[in-house]
């Protein structure tokens, strides 16, 4: 990756690589001088695993590819993680290292393990680097980057990928996307998100293009609430060509278009992170907002398929990167190709086919769908499989629903826990109204469905699913167990209303 830049430094010294600010430029030679200071002060890490805890900023980004270039393991924290996940994914790396511009929620996390703290300037931001007194751990070999998802379960599991698996799916999307020196992308998604670390980052980078990296409050997050007039302005002002959004961002986005709204320069926009209701996609190009759905994992360092303007199917997840393949066996999908190295807490793995979790098939056109997670289906007493992403994705389509999440394990009928769009029906939870718009509702999408996926009741949920909540993850997905849990007695004593 660094020679890619210094490369582009010859070629185009002066030619901007990232834009932190309207006053603060970085060019591709300046980003090389600054990616050499940084890996200068890093050689004192020695093979030490360093853990990185910042707002979005140049400063990530010269870190980030310092460490890459200095083969020192390297560990993103995501701000969204709760302290005790956060403590969990340093010590399960093993990272005696935490470089940070939050001193003070760090140090109070680490405050039994720290044994020195010294600050550090990376591209015009001062630091602070605490030493902590943590245990090393034996990572898989070539390990260059430890990610960390929570899934659907409360501890992060660590990813262990080589430089070459990130490199690979960078280079890909570069090509698949045609991204050039001409190209502007907005940072909106945080860096420690695999996504757009190595899909927006790194893609631009080795495009020649500029990156175009803002503190997260400045395209419109405030923890877990987000500004659209923020995220548009941003995007208007640095006339992105291309970004990466999860599903709910773009359904803000769409709303926002449809209320009048315009982001006259976007040329590619991704979405992934979750399905995407084809509904939406159809508004977004209705709206002619260049919209492209993609699937990825951690363990396949991101990106495994995409649609592109040249091959576009809305529905599908696009077809799989240059470097992929994909097939199917018992309807889960099997991905091979720039595979993780291991996890932290298990042994070093090959690079042979890696079951996803996911079901899905491939096309007679050779684009994936996506139907759910195995996990996550259940089967109905009449013996049916559901997926139950395929009709919450449906639901939250319609003007009432905002969040959808479905059971109906050995159940003759399902049941869908609803968070209502209080501010779309502007009536209260007990109102004979809401219950006859959502009644209306669920009858307009359970038309489009199999009779065995249906929703028969529901339940009006109490607060929306949220990070905060414990019923979402930071990717948007359900933490089904923890819904499961607020609302069972309510779910059961539908059914035993029925019996």
């Amino acid at each position: 990756m660094f020679n890619i830049i210094k490369h582009h430094a010859l070629q185009a010294p002066n030619h901007i690589a990232l834009q932190a600010n309207s006053s603060a430029a970085f060019s591709y030679a300046r980003l090389t001088a600054e990616i050499d200071a940084a890996r200068e002060k890093m050689q004192d890490f020695g093979n030490e695993t360093v853990a990185l805890a910042l707002d979005n900023s140049a400063s990530w980004i010269v870190l980030d590819i310092a460490a890459l270039t200095n083969a020192t393991p390297l560990v993103p924290l995501p701000h969204f993680f709760s302290d005790a996940q956060l403590k969990h994914a340093v010590q399960d790396a093993g990272a005696t290292v935490l470089i940070t511009d939050n001193p003070a929620r760090f140090g109070a996390i680490f405050a039994d393990v720290i044994t020195h703290k010294s600050t550090i300037e990376i591209a015009d931001k001062r630091l602070m680097q605490l030493q902590l007194n943590i245990a090393p751990k034996k990572l898989p070999k070539n390990t260059a980057k430890i990610t960390y998802t929570s899934g659907t379960t409360g501890t992060p599991k660590g990813v262990c990928l080589s430089k070459n698996a990130m490199l690979s799916v960078a280079d890909s999307v570069q090509k698949l996307t045609q991204l050039s020196p001409q190209n502007q992308h907005l940072c909106v998604l945080p860096l420690a998100t695999l996504l757009e670390n190595v899909a927006g980052v790194y893609a631009s980078l080795i495009a020649g293009g500029t990156v175009h990296v803002l503190p997260s409050a400045a395209v419109g997050f405030s923890g877990s609430a987000l500004n659209i007039t923020k995220l548009q302005t941003a995007l208007n002002q640095s006339k992105a060509n291309t970004a990466i959004f999860i599903p709910e961002l773009l359904s803000a986005l769409v709303l926002a278009c449809e209320a009048g709204s315009s982001l006259p320069h976007l040329k590619f926009l991704a979405v992934g992170g979750a399905s995407v209701a084809p509904s939406l996609l159809q508004r977004a190009q209705t709206l002619g907002l260049p919209v492209f759905e993609g699937y990825g994992l951690s363990e396949s360092a991101s990106v495994v398929a995409l649609n592109t303007p040249a091959a576009n199917k809305i529905g599908s997840a696009g077809k799989p990167l240059p470097h992929i393949e994909i097939k199917i066996v018992e309807n889960e999908i099997l991905v091979k190709g720039a595979n993780f190295l291991g996890y932290t807490s298990l042994a070093e793995t090959s690079d042979q086919w890696l079951p996803t979790g996911d079901i899905g098939y491939l096309d007679a056109d050779g684009f994936l769908f996506i139907n759910g997670r195995k996990k996550n289906m259940f089967i109905t007493s009449f013996g049916r499989n559901v997926s139950p992403e395929w009709v919450e994705r449906d639901l939250c389509q319609t003007a009432e629903v905002l969040q959808a999440c479905v059971f109906g394990e050995a159940k003759p009928w399902n049941v869908a826990v609803i968070v209502v769009k209080a501010d779309a029906t502007g009536l209260k939870h007990s109102s004979a109204g809401l219950q006859a718009n959502i009644h209306a509702a669920l009858q307009a999408v359970n038309l489009t469905l199999p009779d065995y996926a249906r929703i028969t009741e529901y339940v009006l949920a109490d607060a929306p699913f949220s990070l905060e909540n414990g019923q979402l993850t930071p990717n948007g997905r359900l933490k089904r167990d923890a819904i499961w849990a607020q609302y069972q007695e309510k779910i059961n004593a539908l059914y035993k209303e029925t019996a």
